[in-house]
């Protein structure tokens, strides 16, 4: 199956949507006793958006490197801060490259109108 930079770049936003609704839900419970942060890999979530089998666990996965606080809890608010932010801006990056990419796509499309 080939795929073209519309099922790509839309692979991709619906991942890093996924991800975002991750860190805000472990944003939401970072005062919870005993929650643990989850997190996805964006790789092996993308090769699974795209139909790839990898062998690995594409879904929701715990954190294994945060420091558990005093309740069990190992939300890091400056951690998911940073996450979101960078999720964010590689999500705002894939959707003005998906942007120009269509415009680009939509103008070679066009005919010429003066005729050469």
């Amino acid at each position: 199956m080939q795929v073209g930079f519309l099922d790509f770049y839309g692979g991709v936003l619906n991942v890093r949507q996924d991800r975002a609704d991750l860190i805000a839900n472990n944003i939401a419970n970072a005062d919870t006793p005993n929650y643990k942060a989850v997190d996805v890999s964006f790789n092996s979530a993308l090769a699974n958006e795209m139909g790839v089998d990898t062998g690995g666990d594409a879904g929701p996965q715990y954190r294994q490197d945060d420091v558990v606080g005093l309740n069990g809890n190992d939300v890091s608010l400056d951690g998911e801060r940073v996450e979101a932010a960078q999720n964010g801006q590689q999500m705002q990056a894939a959707a003005v490259f998906l942007r120009q990419s269509t415009t680009d796509l939509i103008t070679a499309l066009r005919p010429n109108p003066s005729g050469s």
